[in-house]
């Protein structure tokens, strides 16, 4: 081959040269970045602060801890039995044989499961049985139940407004409300708890720029154990047009003579409130939740709530044993008569050796304020050694100065077994506080993790 049609070895030496010049230097690649965990951080630092707490106050772990069979007045925990004041069994019905007969019988029908959603192929005769039994308490047109409590107020709330409407609902109702509020888009005002003459003042200022309002509350508040004035909240809702939706999770089987509710306990109309909202965890020993209301509003959830419609139906044999409860209960009302008397007799011992309960109305649920998230949770692990399971409830589920231990009562409770924990926790907290902190040092090592 003639050389004149190519380059000469210098010439090609040389280009060679040039490109190499040209050529970028080879770089070592980038570390790839790790992965943030996921998670909200501000609730992944505190969940890592309090066990750094925990361990520096060598203070068990009082969460997750597994029962061993059916939690009533004792339990059995790791082989051993305690006095229980952390289940919601408020009417003893959750083991009952007649409750146990119903369930099984409803998994030899119907099986474990409905196996789809109820408006495609779930629906069964236990569910309409149940809704029935529920409508007919509240002296409603129907209900719906729904597989799980805390998404009843999430779906039902954030599907019956939106972001023209106006939600107000009370400083301390359940995170349930709160996120159904938060998901519906409306506009979202909180009034102290059980202010209702600040509640009138809020409505007075902001229901004109709302083109619906719906007020929030419970029956039966699960921390402080107190009810709101219900006949007032109607008064209001009526002045300023609004809809009233009343949570019954603690009220159900626990306030009332015949235990149906804060209408009952409060003599009001029940028709008066626009929305019923329960669960069936508690007194009616299931699972779930439901909306008790006019045959207008229950249709329409029924049809489009994406909390019904998307969902599995309730499980037969849970149906089947919230309804045998709630007949229960209504058969056998000196049940709810032993619990109130319980929740006073635990109130007034409480009281008589100089705890602080709140505003507890003394019924199923009684708190004995602390102040203190290192007490209430010293308290309690101090009491679980001594056969006494309660729960503390300590920053940041709570404001520091609203630390508490929490106690559920049930119709199951002996009286002398409430007068004895009584003294044993006031014992208790008393040894607590006298046991001295290094706050700084325990500051240091929370900090250095």
């Amino acid at each position: 081959m003639n050389d004149s049609y190519g380059l000469s070895g210098e010439a090609k030496a040389k280009l060679l040269a040039r490109m190499v010049a040209r050529t970028p230097a080879a770089t070592s690649p980038k570390p790839a970045e790790p992965k943030l965990s996921l998670g909200r951080s501000k609730v992944l630092d505190d969940l890592a602060m309090v066990r750094r707490a925990g361990e520096a106050l060598e203070i068990a772990n009082p969460y997750f801890r597994p029962h061993e069979g059916v939690a009533g007045a004792t339990t059995i925990i790791d082989g051993h039995s305690y006095d229980n004041f952390v289940s919601y069994n408020y009417l003893g019905l959750n083991g009952d044989p007649r409750v146990n007969h119903a369930a099984k019988e409803a998994i030899d029908r119907y099986g474990t499961s409905v196996s789809a959603s109820r408006i495609v192929s779930g629906e069964r005769p236990i569910h309409r049985g149940l809704e029935r039994a529920l409508a007919d308490v509240y002296q409603a047109e129907d209900c719906v139940a729904l597989v799980s409590g805390h998404a009843t107020n999430v779906t039902v709330i954030g599907h019956l407004v939106d972001r023209e409407d106006l939600v107000i609902h009370d400083a301390l109702s359940h995170n349930s409300i709160v996120q159904g509020a938060l998901m519906s888009g409306a506009k979202r005002i909180v009034f102290p708890h059980n202010d209702l003459a600040e509640l009138d003042r809020m409505l007075a200022q902001s229901r004109s720029a709302a083109k619906r309002a719906l007020i929030v509350v419970e029956g039966h508040y699960s921390m402080d154990g107190d009810v709101p004035d219900l006949a007032r909240l109607v008064t209001i809702a009526k002045r300023h047009r609004a809809h009233l939706m009343v949570d019954e999770a603690h009220s159900l089987g626990v306030l009332g003579a015949r235990g149906h509710g804060i209408f009952e306990a409060a003599g009001v109309d029940p028709r008066e409130i626009d929305v019923w909202m329960g669960t069936l965890s508690k007194t009616l020993s299931g699972c779930g939740g439901y909306i008790a209301g006019s045959a207008a509003l229950i249709d329409y959830l029924r049809y489009s709530a994406p909390g019904f419609v998307y969902s599995v139906g309730l499980p037969p044999p849970i149906a089947a044993a919230a309804l045998a409860s709630l007949e229960a209960m209504g058969a056998e009302p000196e049940r709810v008569a032993r619990l109130r008397a319980n929740g006073a007799r635990f109130l007034a011992a409480a009281r008589s050796h100089g705890l602080d309960t709140g505003p507890s109305i003394g019924t199923a649920i009684v708190p004995i304020m602390t102040g203190s998230s290192i007490v209430a949770a010293r308290a309690a692990d101090a009491l679980f050694k001594q056969g006494i399971n309660v729960q503390p409830i300590i920053y940041p589920a709570v404001p520091e100065q609203g630390a508490r231990l929490r106690f559920f009562i049930s119709s199951l409770h002996e009286p002398d077994q409430l007068d004895r924990v009584a003294a044993t926790v006031s014992a208790t907290i008393e040894a607590s506080l006298d046991m001295s902190v290094d706050l700084a040092a325990l500051a240091s090592r929370i900090a250095a993790g």
